[in-house]
């Protein structure tokens, strides 16, 4: 039977650090230049990426419903069940508000017409009826009392007020 030997060789010197060397001076390797252009660009990518993003989710939370009350008119006559308040509204905020509850003094009024959908900008005009309670309990303006008028949205947020002497 044959006899097999092994023998243990050092590696010859310098054989790993000469093909390192050769690696490094290769055409086929990337230049630091043409590396570090291809980081700043992902990076940039990256960055325009989420910038997009929280900008679509900033603009989905800002939108408010806001009305501003520009004026408020007390017609008919003190004291009787014809009496009216009109009110000129403008739309201040930045998404659409339908009006669906209008309080005076804190009591919901059930009847009242003219515009309830105001578009962002927009300005309109709503005549209350005192005389009919929303809720059964009738109101009507007398002449030296202060009156707050309270709007509310579709929704049940609060999106004007105004507070004026009949």
């Amino acid at each position: 039977m044959p006899t097999i030997r092994y023998v243990l060789r050092e590696p010859p010197k310098g054989g790993i650090e000469k093909k390192m060397k050769k690696l490094f001076k290769s055409r086929r390797a990337l230049s630091p230049v043409v590396a570090a252009i291809i980081l700043i660009a992902v990076t940039v990518a990256v960055s325009i990426a989420v910038a997009a993003w929280m900008g679509a989710l900033t603009f989905t939370f800002m939108k408010t419903e806001e009305l501003k009350i520009t004026n408020m008119t007390f017609s008919g006559t003190s004291g009787q069940s014809n009496n009216t308040i009109v009110l000129t509204v403008k739309n201040t905020g930045t998404s659409k508000v339908v009006v669906s509850v209008v309080k005076i003094n804190s009591v919901a009024k059930s009847i009242f017409t003219g515009t309830t959908s105001y578009d962002a900008g927009a300005t309109g005009t709503l005549t209350i009826y005192m005389a009919s309670g929303g809720t059964g309990a009738e109101l009507y303006w007398t002449t030296g009392n202060k009156y707050k008028v309270e709007l509310l949205s579709a929704t049940g947020t609060p999106v004007g007020a105004h507070e004026s002497t009949a």
